[in-house]
């Protein structure tokens, strides 16, 4: 009896896990992406992504990442390495604003360890920070950082070498009906089912998503510390300032030390735009960052970057059929990554199961407990 078939469009970490999840459930699979993963203009190829359960008061996606940090171990089973650091995870907040408060309440409720600090605290606990003008802190020691480009990287490679197809071909119409892709050089492309991974694309290819989901250029800028080795031993930060805020990762694992806008500028053109950002937009990132990582300035600039997320208005995942032969993975609105690997598994047990359609997109939305059948077991 021969295999389902199955075409991914994309080849970041969306559509090369959901590639990963549906081989491993019986497909034969094929990824279409415009460039060779890992492509330098796609969403999650960069040196790192965050893994964290503080959430505000997204309480679902809290607790989704302990089956996201679980799908990730199947993961590293599957390409033989482990492509995670952990740091644990540092919040600070000079304005008492609502997060926070609401992510504490949130980890109180499950009994999940954190600790309450001052900005006095704050400075001694972690010297290479200026704890001046906090006026809430957040420690959990729990978190960490996914080596986000080396991860889509193994993961091409693991897909190639179990015979999943990467092709280079772009896309320019989706066909949910036909489970079909209509591509730029002629051809259409189909499936027993399709999977749209498109990141900031894919509002173009389906014009109803385009009300949902708005690409969002963002702003990061590379460092490298005077005392690397230090600076790695920081755990990740998150700096939510009134003007937005910005994230901090350390220098782990040889990367550089990052720095990047926690907020959402909702304009610009993925397809256009360069890659490389302003002397100005760098500066901006330099000014949030300069009050509190101690010695900014004399860390040697890197240079400042471009990429692009694919943001929903609540920052709700978009995961369900598109048709009963297509699926979307959309609106991962930066905080997406994390949960790719189990998403991928996801979308495979869903395709599995039909009756699984309506539990889908509340899971995914982080309403509603992981449905009964929607996740493989995982062996110890």
């Amino acid at each position: 009896m021969s295999r389902p078939t199955a075409l991914v469009l994309g080849a970041g970490i969306m559509g090369l896990s959901a590639a990963w999840g549906l081989h491993r459930a019986g497909f034969a699979v094929r990824v279409l992406d415009q460039a060779p993963p890992p492509n330098p203009r796609g969403s999650s190829v960069d040196d790192h992504r965050l893994i964290r359960h503080a959430y505000g008061a997204q309480a679902g996606y809290m607790r989704m990442v302990d089956d996201a940090y679980a799908a990730w171990d199947l993961l590293w089973r599957d390409l033989g390495e482990a492509l995670h650091v952990p740091t644990g995870m540092l919040a600070l907040d000079e304005a008492r604003g609502a997060w926070l408060p609401a992510s504490r309440a949130a980890l109180a409720a499950d009994g999940r360890p954190h600790e309450d600090l001052t900005g006095a605290q704050v400075a001694a606990r972690f010297p290479l920070l200026d704890g001046e003008g906090l006026r809430d802190a957040l420690w959990m020691p729990t978190g960490g950082v996914l080596l986000a480009g080396r991860i889509v990287a193994a993961l091409a490679r693991h897909l190639a070498a179990q015979g999943v197809a990467i092709e280079v071909a772009r896309a320019f119409e989706v066909d949910a009906a036909r489970g079909a892709l209509r591509l730029a050089d002629g051809r259409t492309e189909a499936a027993d089912l399709l999977v749209v991974a498109a990141g900031p694309w894919a509002p173009r290819l389906i014009p109803a998503l385009a009300a949902r989901v708005t690409p969002s250029r963002q702003i990061i800028v590379r460092l490298m510390p005077e005392d690397a080795e230090a600076w790695a031993r920081m755990p990740m930060l998150l700096d939510l300032a009134a003007e937005g805020g910005f994230y901090m990762v350390p220098p782990v694992a040889g990367t550089p030390l990052k720095i990047g806008d926690h907020s959402f500028s909702l304009e610009g053109d993925p397809e256009a735009d360069p890659r490389v950002a302003s002397e100005a937009e760098v500066e901006r990132m330099l000014a949030l960052a300069r009050r509190r990582l101690r010695g900014l300035d004399r860390m040697r600039l890197l240079g400042g970057a471009v990429c692009f997320y694919d943001v929903e208005p609540d920052e709700r995942f978009v995961l369900e059929r598109l048709s009963p032969r297509a699926f979307v993975m959309s609106g991962f609105s930066g905080h997406g990554f994390k949960f790719g690997a189990l998403l991928g598994l996801a979308v495979a047990g869903a395709a599995r199961d039909a009756e699984l359609d309506a539990s889908l997109p509340l899971w995914a939305a982080g309403d509603i407990a992981t449905p009964p059948g929607l996740l493989p077991t995982v062996p110890a």
